[in-house]
């Protein structure tokens, strides 16, 4: 399987990971994250409850630490900021994971852009774009807008 093909079947596994997070995980967006490695997925995780897991956290959540060689698939930008909850971006950071492939960017102001700066800065290969327009379609309604305060 082709990296492109690849990168696109674990990410449309994260997309349906996200949509069990609903209703649960409002008023936070719903998010699939699936990790990989082998070619295998070694954990996923959504969204949960306001203050739980994000779901970078809880797909990271089960595994032992450092995870060289694993690349997170992601249907949103992971946050970069300390909310309830720790910024997803430096606990993928903290895990070592080799590689992050990322849907959409989150419009919300506190990120926009942060999280995968963040990811490269670490030294992290990020690949951005996967399935975006069935992730958009999905998730849009439930993201906070850049013109929105």
């Amino acid at each position: 399987m082709n990296t492109g093909k690849q990168d696109q079947t674990f990410m449309l596994e994260a997309l349906q990971l996200s949509k069990q997070a609903l209703p649960n995980c409002r008023p936070n967006p719903p998010v699939g994250c699936v990790l990989v490695k082998d070619q295998q997925i070694i954990s996923a995780g959504f969204t949960q409850k306001p203050g739980a897991m994000h779901a970078e956290a809880q797909a990271l959540a089960e595994l032992q630490l450092p995870l060289i060689d694993v690349c997170a698939y992601v249907t949103l930008e992971p946050c970069s900021f300390v909310g309830r909850t720790p910024a997803c971006a430096q606990s993928l950071i903290d895990s070592k994971v080799s590689r992050v492939v990322i849907a959409i960017l989150d419009p919300d102001p506190r990120n926009n852009g942060r999280g995968l700066a963040m990811l490269e800065a670490a030294g992290i290969e990020v690949k951005l774009g996967v399935c975006t327009s069935q992730v958009q379609s999905f998730l849009s309604p439930y993201l906070i807008s850049a013109t929105v305060y």
